[in-house]
């Protein structure tokens, strides 16, 4: 069985394993070929958020091996953020033996397949050993369909010693592709409203975020002479932030949304829920006379919407169709009075320095964005600084950026490993806020230990700044827990084994982060920054 389950993996090009092992699970992993690369976390949080971020790099499904029950509900908060990311994960956790789950001896995943729920796809425990192959291969084939996504599987460990079954053969050559599209009628009515349109607008989210999707998405924006803004809390960023049809991130409320989209009459989403709101700000959901369109891979995001019409198709092949359909209108005079979008702006150091102990996050920002490669890879999770981020970081790439879908804490610091992983030819800068940080702390080990020569930028502001700033709308400013003061992430990232030092001013800020992109290891830099920041 265990000989069958590792070829199945092979076949499909999953030979990367993301875990942190249990007795339950040493028989499957005793198993383990030497063409295989384990890939071990400290925590389980840690050991998802990695995985998470290496499947959204390559595309692919990624492999995930979790203890029992008491794994699998350590890494429930990551699981929020490959959810909502539509991020194609295989999880697998240990059983106890078939015999004793129901007696609930001690390592019984009780009800195994109802744990994970409502953040899987799909879940299972194969009906006997036999079935366990093709359990996993039915797991592999449904996170990758469309909407992609996390699915899970409980394998009682004896599983594993047991005969495989005789379908194994033809498991191993199965293969599942999407076919089909938008009918031409469909892509004809949807082209006739954008052209009718006066001023369309373009909304786009993380599933935009291809090679051919991006290009595509550019040429539609372009003929349509349409700005774009991106989804809020997009999880991957979909369109090029240096073209001037680019306006950034939309805020996660119904008045900022509404305003926003204020003077158009026809909003396009294309890959992204309409929408994901976080703060409570009730109001009109479309400014009057304005039209939605929701183009979505997934149904349930298409059946939840609160507004517009929606179709919901593979979204490659949509967003090609949409930029040949559409009738193209000359460049917007806005996009030339924009200026050159793509320049650096490097902050003047003495400036950065003076009056303050701590610097602005926005300098910081703009004086990383100036300094890293033009094909950085960023991981964001400094949730304060977030309208800083995307007003100061030039993404000209796809693949240049990944967030926590769900806002859930804890993503940022794996991911960025994952993502290095997945991506070792461009360099990954993390830029995590000090309250995220302690959430994925130990993934600086798996750095490490596998020489992953992540980025970490560490903004510490001593407060958790997007919870202060909600207690400030909310009139909450005497709720207790809303600081984090006195944390040494220096000594707690040279004692995982990662160089570190401290920035206090953009002069130091520039000498380590040049260093640390010479390095050829993790680095992490500690950078003292103001409490307040642009959300």
């Amino acid at each position: 069985m265990n000989e069958a389950a590792w070829e199945l993996l092979r076949r499909h090009g999953m030979t990367t394993v993301f875990g942190n092992p249990g007795s339950n699970e040493l028989p499957f992993l005793a198993g383990m070929p030497e063409d295989f690369r384990y890939v071990l976390g400290l925590h389980e949080g840690a050991v998802l958020g990695m995985a998470d971020g290496f499947a959204q790099a390559t595309g692919r499904p990624a492999f995930v091996n979790l203890h029992a029950a008491s794994g699998t509900g350590n890494a429930m908060g990551a699981l929020t953020n490959a959810w909502y990311a539509h991020t194609p994960l295989v999880i697998t956790a240990g059983q106890q033996v078939r015999s004793t789950i129901g007696q609930e001896v001690m390592l019984s995943n009780v009800d195994a397949t109802l744990l994970p729920r409502p953040l899987v796809k799909h879940a299972a425990e194969p009906t006997c050993a036999q079935d366990v192959v093709r359990t996993l291969s039915q797991a592999l084939h449904t996170a990758t369909l469309d909407p992609a996504g996390p699915v899970y599987v409980s394998v009682p460990y004896d599983d594993w010693s047991a005969e495989a079954g005789t379908d194994t053969a033809h498991l191993l050559e199965r293969r599942v592709t999407i076919g089909g599209g938008l009918a031409e009628a469909e892509i004809a009515r949807l082209a006739g409203v954008l052209d009718a349109a006066t001023a369309p607008v373009l909304v786009l989210g993380p599933d935009v975020d291809s090679a051919r999707a991006n290009d595509d998405a550019v040429v539609l924006a372009e003929r349509l002479g349409a700005d774009v803004w991106v989804a809020p809390s997009a999880s991957r960023c979909p369109f090029p932030t240096v073209h001037p049809a680019f306006r950034g991130v939309l805020p996660a409320s119904v008045t900022g949304i509404t305003e926003r989209l204020t003077g158009h009459d026809v909003v396009l989403v294309i890959g992204a829920p309409v929408f994901r709101y976080h703060q409570y700000d009730p109001g009109e959901y479309l400014p009057t006379g304005t039209r939605l369109l929701h183009v979505s891979c997934d149904p349930g995001e298409a059946a939840r919407a609160p507004m517009g019409d929606a179709v919901v198709t593979p979204i490659g092949p949509a967003v090609a169709a949409l930029a040949k359909a559409v009738t193209p209108r000359p460049e917007p005079e806005r996009w030339a009075a924009a200026g050159d979008t793509d320049v650096a702006r490097l902050p003047d150091a003495a400036a950065g320095d003076a009056g303050s102990e701590r610097l602005v996050a926005a300098d910081v920002l703009a004086t990383l964005d100036a300094l890293a490669p033009e094909d950085a890879v960023w991981v964001n999770e400094a949730t304060s600084t977030v309208g800083d981020f995307w007003a100061a970081i030039r993404m000209r790439r796809p693949g240049s950026y990944y967030f926590p879908a769900s806002g859930g804490l804890g993503f940022g610091m794996p991911a960025a490993v994952g993502v290095q992983l997945a991506d070792p030819e461009r360099r990954v800068i993390a830029v995590i806020g000090d309250g995220s940080a302690n959430y994925g702390i130990t993934a600086l080990w798996s750095a490490a230990r596998y020489r992953v020569p992540v980025v970490f930028v560490i903004l510490s502001n001593g407060t958790y700044g997007a919870l202060r700033g909600f207690a400030t709308k909310l009139d909450a400013l005497n709720a207790p827990g809303l600081d984090v003061p006195g944390i040494d992430f220096v000594a707690l990232a040279e004692g995982y084994g990662v160089p570190a030092g401290r920035a206090s001013t953009l002069a130091d800020l520039r000498t380590a982060f040049e260093t640390a992109l010479a390095a050829q290891t993790p680095v992490l830099i500690e950078v003292t920054t103001e409490a307040l920041a642009r959300m």
